[in-house]
C-alpha cells in the first residue's frame, strides 16, 4: 500500500513523500521514500517489494542497515577473537580505533561504497598516514566486510574494487647463516637450542606456530605446522639434522606423549620473557646486533631452500604464505642464487655443525 503523506522542512515549506507499507511474517513493514520520489517511482518500488516477497528475497531489503561499528563488534565476537592470533588481533584493534571507527564506524553497511572507501582511503591519506597503516586498515575492511557478504548483510564487498596503497619493503631481509646458528644453539640449554632449530631449520613463525607444536605434529619426513592466522595447516620437510635435535629432545625429556606440546605451555608474556632471558644476551656472544629478532631465523630457513635450487612456489608453501610474496620478500636471495651451487639444506647444516662442534643435549 503505497500513502502520501505532507512534510515541512525547517522553514515551514510543506512537501509530499510517499510511504510504501508492506507485510512480512505477519509483522507490518514500511518505507519512506525520499524527498523528490514521484508516484510513478513509488509505484515501482511497491511492485519490487511484490516480487521480492513472491520470490521469498524479501529479507534482502532491510540488509546492511546496521552501522559498520554494530557490525564490527558482532564480528569481532563471532569471527576475530575465535580465528585469529592474538598479534593481528592487536594490530587490528589498533587501526580500527585510531583510524576506521572515528571515520566511518557509525556509516551504515549499505552506505559502504567503493566511492565512500575511496573517500576514506583519501581522509587517511590527507592525516599524514603511511602507505603501510592505511593498508592494513583496508585490509581489515576487507576482511571484515567479507564476512558481512558470507553472511548476507551486504550483497558486494566494497573494499575489493578499491585500490590500495603499495607497500615496499623499506629493507632486506637478513639471514643468519647456518655456521651463526649452529653457535646460538650452542651457548643454550636444550629446550632453548631445539627451538632455535624449529625456527632456523624449518621456518615457522615463532609465537603463533613454533611454540604451538605438539609431538604429534612430528613425522618421519614432515612436520605439520598449524598456522592460526591463516587456520590452515601445512607440511613442512622435516631436515634430517632437525629431525635428529628433535629427537634428542624428546629422549631427554623422558618420552612425552604426543599430545604434549614439544616446548612446554607458553602464556601470553612468556615470548617477552623468553627475549629478554635468553635471546638478548645470545644475540650479544655471537656479535648479532640487538634489533634482530627470533622471527629472523625464518629467514634462515627460506634462503637454505633458496640455496638448494628450490623454486618460489616450492619455497612459498614451505614457508605458508602466497608465491607473490615469497618472490618480494626474497627477492634478492632468488637474484644471488647461482643454479651451478647448488647446495643441499642438510649438507649446509652438517657442514656448519662439524665446523662449529654440534653440542650435546
Amino acid at each position: 500500500m503505497i500513502q502520501k503523506r505532507q512534510r515541512r522542512d525547517r522553514s515551514g515549506k510543506a512537501y509530499h513523500v510517499y510511504k510504501v507499507r508492506w507485510e512480512v511474517a505477519g509483522h507490518e513493514r514500511s518505507k519512506t521514500l525520499p524527498r523528490g520520489t514521484t508516484k510513478q517511482e513509488a509505484e515501482d518500488f511497491e511492485r519490487r517489494v511484490m516480487t521480492l516477497k513472491r520470490t521469498g528475497e524479501l529479507p534482502s531489503l532491510d540488509r546492511g542497515r546496521e552501522t559498520l561499528a554494530d557490525f564490527a563488534g558482532e564480528w569481532w565476537e563471532l569471527y576475530a577473537g575465535r580465528n585469529l592470533a592474538r598479534s593481528s588481533l592487536l594490530a587490528y584493534a589498533s587501526a580500527w580505533n585510531t583510524h576506521i571507527n572515528p571515520r566511518i564506524g557509525g556509516l551504515t553497511l549499505r552506505e559502504l561504497t567503493p566511492e565512500a572507501i575511496t573517500r576514506f582511503r583519501q581522509d587517511l591519506e590527507r592525516s599524514g598516514v603511511g602507505a603501510p597503516t592505511i593498508h592494513r586498515s583496508l585490509a581489515l575492511l576487507q576482511g571484515m566486510l567479507s564476512r558481512a557478504v558470507e553472511w548476507q548483510r551486504i550483497a558486494h564487498n566494497p573494499v575489493a574494487a578499491v585500490r590500495k596503497p603499495v607497500v615496499k619493503r623499506e629493507r632486506e631481509v637478513v639471514v643468519i647463516p647456518p655456521e651463526t646458528v649452529e653457535a646460538i644453539r650452542a651457548r643454550l640449554e636444550a629446550l632453548d637450542a631445539t627451538l632455535i632449530s624449529v625456527l632456523a631449520y624449518a621456518g615457522l613463525r615463532p609465537w603463533s606456530e613454533a611454540v604451538g607444536l605438539t609431538w604429534d605434529d612430528l613425522g618421519e619426513r614432515t612436520l605439520r605446522v598449524y598456522a592460526p592466522k591463516t587456520r590452515r595447516s601445512r607440511s613442512v620437510a622435516l631436515l634430517g639434522p632437525l629431525r635428529a635435535d628433535l629427537t634428542a629432545f624428546r629422549l631427554a625429556s623422558g618420552r612425552p606423549p604426543g599430545k604434549a606440546p614439544i616446548f612446554g605451555t607458553w602464556g601470553p608474556h612468556a615470548p617477552r620473557a623468553w627475549h629478554r632471558r635468553v635471546w638478548r644476551p645470545v644475540l650479544e656472544a655471537v656479535g648479532l646486533p640487538p634489533s634482530t629478532t627470533p622471527y629472523t631465523l625464518r629467514h634462515s630457513f627460506a634462503s637454505l631452500l633458496i640455496a638448494e635450487g628450490g623454486t618460489v612456489i616450492e619455497a612459498s608453501q614451505q614457508l605458508g604464505h602466497a608465491p607473490t610474496m615469497t618472490l618480494e620478500t626474497y627477492a634478492h636471495v632468488f637474484a644471488e642464487f647461482k643454479p651451478g651451487a647448488r647446495v643441499p639444506a642438510e649438507e649446509r647444516i652438517r657442514a656448519a655443525r662439524a665446523k662449529g662442534g654440534e653440542r650435546a643435549l
